[in-house]
C-alpha cells in the first residue's frame, strides 16, 4: 500500500499547539509530513456550483486566511482547493483538529462534506461536535443517557432573582461557566451573593448564556483541588492524567496552573474508565478528552472534542490518534480492492462441457 496523503487542518490562532504534536505523529508513522492547511479557509456553509457539490469559503475572515478554500467531489474523491496557498490535491486522510469552540459552527458545511466514503476522517460530525461544544446540550444529553454529573442550571440572561434562586437551590457553593468556552476561561467559583452578582453581570455584558453547577468537593487528602482528564479512542481509554490545582477557586485546567500527573490506563479506577467511555459515546464522538471527578461516586464535568496535549503525550495520545486514522484508511483500501475483485469461477467435472460454478 502506498503512503497516504494526509491533510492536517487546524486553526493557527489556537495557543494550544496540538497541530504540532499531530504533525510529528504523522511523520513518525508515515515518514512524511502532512499537508497543513489553515482551517479558516473552509469556514462557510455548503454550496453547489455547476453541478459539483462542495463547500466554498465565505469572505470577511480576519487574519491570514480569507476563507478561500473549497472542497469538491471530483470523480468520486474529495478534492481540496486553496488558491491562496496554491493547494489543489486529493487527500486520503483528513485530520481536523484544534478548532477553537467559537469557530466550530462555521465549519459545519465543511464537516458534512468530509462525510464521504473515499476520505478517512474521525470524529468530524457537526452534530457530535455541537453537542460536546455547547455545554447546555451536553447537560441535556447526559440527563437523557444517565451519565452522572453535578446538578446544573442553564441560565440565559437571567434576572438577579432567577440567578439567586438557582444559586440557593444548588447549595450556595457553585461554579459558573459559559455555555461555550475553553481552557477554564470566564469561569467563577461562586460562594457568595456578591460573587454571583459579579458573574451574572459579566455574562450579561458579554451576551453569553451560562451555567451554574454544584461544587463537586473534588479535593485530595492534601487539600488540592483535582480532577481527571481521560482520553478515549474507539471505545477504550488510551491515556489519562490527574490535574492538581493548588488554587481552590481556580479551574483544574493545566493552562490555569494545574499540574498534570500522567496515569497509565490500567491504573485508572474502573468507575472513571466506565464513565469516560460512556460520556464519549453519549455525545457521539469516537475520540475525546473527558474531564471527571472521582468524588460523589464519579461525575463527568465535560467532554472535550479536541483535548489539548501536554508534554509526554506525543506517544500516548497523538500517535494512537493518527494511527487510528491510518488503520481506518487501510481498511478502506482493503474494501476497495475487495469490491474490485472479479467473480472467480472454476470448471467442474459434470459431464457437460463449459459448465462452471462460483469458486
Amino acid at each position: 500500500m502506498s503512503r497516504p496523503c494526509i491533510a492536517l487542518i487546524a486553526d493557527p490562532t489556537s495557543p494550544e499547539e496540538c497541530s504540532e504534536y499531530l504533525a510529528d505523529a504523522v511523520e513518525l508513522l508515515t515518514g512524511a509530513p502532512p499537508v497543513r492547511i489553515d482551517s479558516r479557509h473552509f469556514e462557510s456553509g455548503a454550496a453547489e456550483d455547476d453541478g459539483v457539490t462542495g463547500v466554498t469559503g465565505a469572505t470577511g475572515v480576519t487574519g491570514a486566511a480569507k476563507a478561500t478554500g473549497r472542497g469538491v467531489r471530483d470523480g468520486g474523491r474529495l478534492r481540496l482547493q486553496v488558491p491562496q496557498e496554491g493547494l489543489d490535491f486529493v487527500p486520503d486522510i483528513v485530520v481536523l483538529y484544534e478548532i477553537p469552540p467559537h469557530r466550530r459552527r462555521a465549519l459545519a458545511g465543511f464537516q458534512e462534506l468530509l462525510d464521504h466514503p473515499d476520505v478517512v476522517t474521525l470524529g468530524t460530525g457537526p452534530d457530535a461536535w455541537r453537542t460536546a461544544t455547547e455545554k447546555n446540550l451536553t447537560v441535556e444529553r447526559f440527563r437523557r443517557d444517565g451519565i452522572a454529573q453535578m446538578e446544573t442550571a442553564v441560565l440565559s440572561r437571567p434576572t438577579a432573582r432567577e440567578a439567586a434562586e438557582a444559586f440557593e437551590r444548588l447549595g450556595g457553593d457553585t461554579w459558573a461557566r459559559p455555555v461555550v468556552g475553553t481552557g477554564g476561561n470566564d469561569t467563577f467559583h461562586v460562594t457568595t451573593p456578591a460573587r454571583l452578582a459579579e458573574a451574572t453581570a459579566y455574562y450579561a455584558g458579554h451576551g453569553t448564556d451560562w451555567m451554574l453547577s454544584r461544587d463537586a468537593g473534588n479535593f485530595t487528602a492534601d487539600g488540592l483541588r483535582h480532577q481527571f482528564r481521560v482520553f478515549v479512542l474507539g471505545g477504550r481509554v488510551v491515556h489519562a492524567r490527574e490535574h492538581l490545582q493548588p488554587a481552590p477557586d481556580t479551574p483544574c485546567n493545566t493552562c490555569q496552573g494545574a499540574t498534570p500527573v500522567h496515569i497509565d490506563p490500567s491504573d485508572l479506577s474502573p468507575r472513571l474508565t466506565e464513565l469516560a467511555v460512556a460520556a464519549t459515546g453519549s455525545v457521539g464522538l469516537p475520540f475525546a478528552g473527558v474531564d471527571l471527578a472521582v468524588e460523589n461516586g464519579g461525575v463527568v464535568f465535560e467532554v472535550n472534542v479536541q483535548p489539548a496535549f501536554v508534554d509526554g503525550e506525543l506517544d500516548t495520545v497523538a500517535v494512537p490518534y493518527i494511527k487510528a486514522h491510518l488503520d481506518a484508511y487501510a481498511r478502506t483500501v482493503s474494501g476497495r480492492r475487495t469490491a474490485r475483485q472479479p467473480h472467480l469461477t472454476q470448471v467442474m467435472a459434470t459431464g457437460r462441457r463449459g459448465f462452471t460454478a462460483p469458486a
